[in-house]
């Protein structure tokens, strides 16, 4: 009766609908999609002369990082001029083979040869100026670094005075917007999963959607990478940071899993078992009934066997067992 049942604390529940099953408190790191991170390096080996921005700052696409100064810019700026003279002087030369092989003064194995030389001069004035252009030379001894897109600073890895080599990493920016979830998904949930499936993160400020289904599975959690493209609200949302996901999985949960608390669920011969209120007449009885257990949505347990429309036991489930067994 219910007035037994009230004694024995028993507490029922109905279980949450397949059809708007949402995979809760899912663990996960917000990160910068690769494409969206770049690092400014040292050209050349050099001395930083000046550093124009800080962690945290935003910076424009072309805006000036870093000043460097070093030597070496100084032995490109001679390379490169002694290449041009080089190519203009190879140029002259086979213009005048040229005019003395159509007078037929000249060997056509002559003309060859200055041609091959121009054109090598030629390259060897390219490269050097591809290098000074790659070094962000801008006159003298100076290197002047600017950002090659707009974004933010998230580190700084050099101080005014330091020597550094070449490559040496300056500055680390970043564009962050949009963003990834990197979400730590139990089986059953990647199961569900499908590409496009909304997302919301906790607090509902930012919303998205999957873009990536891990195939494989990690050995310790038994749980499957899904990835996240955060494409509203992800100003709210810092890179490293730990959080948590929903997920709305819709239609594709109701066939085979439904979801219940934790609590209801009950182990007997090693098996889980959950008791399924039924009423008859006046009277309300429970039915110990097995179930298949899917994985977990948050503080929630995903089951199969159970009707989409059950009412469970959450509370009062150890007197019911007793009563049971």
């Amino acid at each position: 009766t219910a007035a037994q049942g009230q004694a024995l604390g028993v507490v029922t529940q109905r279980v949450a609908s397949g059809a708007t099953a949402v995979a809760a408190g899912l663990p996960a790191t917000v990160s910068i999609p690769n494409g969206q991170v770049r690092v400014i390096a040292a050209p050349l080996a050099g001395v930083v002369e000046s550093l124009e921005t800080a962690p945290g700052l935003n910076v424009r696409k072309g805006q000036v990082l870093a000043r460097l100064a070093s030597p070496q810019a100084l032995e490109l700026q001679r390379d490169r001029i002694q290449a041009d003279s080089q190519a203009a002087l190879a140029s002259q030369t086979l213009k005048r083979d040229e005019q003395l092989y159509r007078e037929g003064l000249i060997a056509e194995a002559r003309l060859q040869a200055s041609r091959a030389n121009a054109a090598q001069s030629a390259a060897q004035a390219a490269e050097r100026r591809q290098e000074l252009a790659l070094a962000q030379h801008s006159g003298g001894q100076t290197l002047t670094l600017v950002a090659p897109i707009a974004g933010s600073v998230l580190e700084q890895q050099a101080s005014v005075g330091q020597r550094v080599e070449q490559s040496a990493p300056l500055y680390r920016i970043a564009r962050l917007d949009p963003l990834w979830v990197e979400i730590q998904a139990p089986l059953a949930i990647a199961a569900q999963a499908r590409v496009g499936t909304p997302l919301v993160v906790a607090g509902g400020s930012a919303r998205g959607e999957l873009i990536a289904i891990g195939r494989a599975v990690d050995a310790a959690s038994q749980s499957v990478l899904l990835r996240g493209l955060v494409t509203r609200g992800a100003d709210s949302l810092r890179p490293g940071q730990a959080t948590a996901v929903d997920l709305e999985l819709g239609q594709g949960a109701a066939p085979t899993a439904v979801q219940v608390p934790t609590s209801a669920v009950l182990r007997h011969d090693n098996k889980p078992w959950v008791f399924v209120a039924a009423r008859d007449g006046q009277a309300t009885g429970y039915r110990a009934t097995p179930v298949t257990l899917k994985g977990r949505l948050g503080d929630a347990t995903l089951v199969g066997g159970l009707p989409p429309d059950a009412t469970v036991v959450t509370a009062g489930v150890a007197a019911l067992k007793a009563s049971w067994l």
